[in-house]
């Protein structure tokens, strides 16, 4: 990254700080997973496929994304919390966390100051540099719950904002219980970078690369692999034109998994105020 990339455009900025624990810690999650060809096993490949769908199409698109960040359905508030879980055993931050940025993220799209994962600082930031140089505007917490005040207020999303990562202890336990080693190195580490990855694409790829089928004031765009990593959510260009409504992919081509979840709870009665286009 050059120096620009690495300032804040105010007067009198100083240089973003390297966080050596944000360093460690993913580096840490990343070396473990490269045990997997030593922990192989079809039974462990199948979790590591299942637990990335229902952390990261349930958990975080579903829950963290259309559900508490845009409001573009409702469900029962059990239903709600219990979604609300699962996309903290993501390993991608709490939920207020997880929602103001992405709300900031909307509210001022590549702004290089305002957006926490601008583009416009270049792919790798908005990929992953923006957690290694965190800013405290995103995330000091007694900043950004301001952008989620109506979770703030909740005393179950604060408790799990700030307790989110001790959900992977009784994961790791059910893991070893289930099978051994291979489930723990599967499912805890292998299934956290895959998902990472697949979201940090929505960030970073994105918004370079794509097609555009709305004239968005942003650098949007819609890219087929991203969507099919993320079960809908790389129709980008579609979202910000929309964001508010629960489906992403608008053409018949445009496969959203994550929108036939909220289809099925909506037969079920179970979603309710379905935001449509």
């Amino acid at each position: 990254m050059t120096s620009k990339h690495l300032t804040l455009a105010s007067e009198g900025e100083n240089l973003l700080r390297l966080s050596w624990v944000n360093v460690v810690f993913f580096a840490t999650i990343h070396i473990l997973a490269l045990l997997a060809p030593w922990f192989f096993s079809w039974s462990a490949l199948g979790l590591v496929l299942f637990l990335h769908w229902l952390f990261g199409s349930i958990g975080i698109c579903l829950g963290y994304h259309r559900l508490l960040s845009h409001k573009s359905f409702q469900v029962p508030k059990w239903l709600e919390y219990a979604i609300a879980i699962i996309g903290a055993l993501a390993l991608q931050g709490g939920p207020i966390f997880w929602v103001g940025g992405h709300r900031q993220h909307h509210a001022h799209t590549e702004d290089p100051n305002l957006d926490p994962y601008s583009a416009q600082r270049g792919f790798w930031w908005s990929h992953m540099l923006w957690i290694f140089y965190p800013r405290p505007e995103f995330f000091d917490n007694k900043i950004y719950q301001k952008s989620a005040p109506d979770l703030a207020r909740q005393p179950f999303y604060r408790w799990l904002d700030r307790y989110f990562l001790l959900l992977q202890i009784p994961l790791g336990l059910l893991l070893y219980a289930c099978g051994g080693w291979s489930f723990v190195i599967y499912g805890m580490f292998v299934r956290a970078v895959l998902l990472w990855h697949s979201t940090w694409f929505v960030n970073s790829a994105t918004h370079m690369w794509g097609y555009r089928t709305f004239a968005a004031n942003d650098n949007a765009r819609n890219l087929w692999w991203v969507s099919l990593l993320t079960y809908g959510e790389g129709w980008h260009n579609n979202h910000h034109t929309y964001p508010n409504v629960a489906k992403s992919g608008f053409q018949w081509w445009e496969i959203d998994v994550t929108w036939w979840s909220i289809k099925a709870l909506k037969t079920l009665g179970l979603a309710k105020r379905v935001v449509s286009k």
